[in-house]
């Protein structure tokens, strides 16, 4: 068995908890986690940790939190002096400088969630339920100075199943990203796994999810509307307006029955909004702004919406 690598850990999410503790518990010696500052957090905006820094807690792992990386000389030492094999990065939330990149000698070695050159970005998980994918997956890769562009070292396929939304598949990417992470770095010391380089011709993003994304256009068939809805849990979901508020769609079904676009119509308990290509939607568990959720027959007899009225 070859030596075990000295590794630095840097990530933040839940994501990432997975991977730290898959690395641990194989036995490598992870030196040093990197995370991000804590941040206010809830209604009092209380100062909270990042769930990385919480397991690196959990773990008695050294920890550190710089605000700033690229030219912070402070850190830059500490992680020199460690002279790590690899680094890990694992949804760290920053962009890495170039001196970090080159620091190591198996390089900075991230895991994405994507089959890439697919969904390079910060929200992977989220735009390949939203684009209607049925397979995604998770890739290890040696970081460069592009976005998410560097060779890749391993991939591994999973099946998203017709009810996930970004809540249900992003653990179960985590899981296998994590087995992968190991996977990597023990094939990286057999010698028995090898750089290969993206394909971008094939390459797509998934950028950062702005409020905006979530907002229901109803020119767009309603299977792709239900794709994002799914998407794009729990931020910023799908919403509509209704009467002048904001009207959150939390659960709806594809129909293929022409109404026209945001339309209206009631038939038995039933609340459906015209989509495109002849399509409606059927509208399942709602919430009016400033109310609770519920469901749709609760929500007509509540606010006895009309035939023909829209939803914009």
């Amino acid at each position: 068995m070859p030596p075990s690598l000295n590794l630095v850990f840097c990530g933040t999410p839940r994501f990432a908890v997975p991977a730290l503790e898959k690395l641990v518990a194989a036995g490598f010696p992870v030196r040093l986690v990197v995370t991000q500052p804590d941040k206010p957090r809830g209604r009092g905006m209380e100062l909270a940790p990042s769930a990385v820094k919480q397991s690196a807690l959990a773990l008695e792992l050294a920890l550190t939190q710089p605000g700033k990386i690229k030219t912070n000389d402070e850190f830059r030492a500490q992680l020199s002096a460690l002279n790590p094999d690899a680094i890990i990065v694992v949804g760290y939330g920053r962009i890495l400088p170039q001196w970090m990149i080159d620091l190591p000698p198996l390089g900075n070695i991230n895991l994405h969630a994507s089959l890439l050159p697919k969904y390079r970005g910060a929200a992977p998980i989220q735009w390949a339920i939203a684009s209607g994918e049925t397979v995604t997956g998770v890739t290890t890769m040696r970081i460069d100075a592009g976005l998410d562009t560097g060779d890749i070292l391993l991939q591994r396929e999973i099946a998203i199943a017709a009810g996930d939304s970004a809540e249900t598949l992003a653990p179960r990417l985590a899981a296998l990203g994590a087995d992968l992470l190991v996977e990597t770095l023990r094939g990286l010391q057999a010698g028995t796994v090898h750089r290969q380089p993206q394909d971008s011709t094939q390459s797509s993003l998934a950028p950062i999810l702005k409020k905006e994304d979530g907002r229901i256009d109803f020119r767009r068939p309603a299977q792709q509307i239900c794709n994002r809805l799914r998407g794009f849990q729990p931020w910023p979901g799908a919403f509509a307006s209704f009467r002048g508020k904001n009207l959150q769609v939390w659960d709806a079904s594809p129909l293929e029955r022409s109404l026209p676009g945001g339309e209206l119509f009631l038939e038995n308990d039933q609340l459906l909004a015209g989509c495109g290509e002849r399509t409606s939607l059927r509208l399942l568990e709602i919430q009016l702004e400033g109310r609770k959720r519920m469901d749709a027959r609760d929500f007509i007899h509540g606010y006895h919406p009309e035939n023909g009225e829209r939803l914009a």
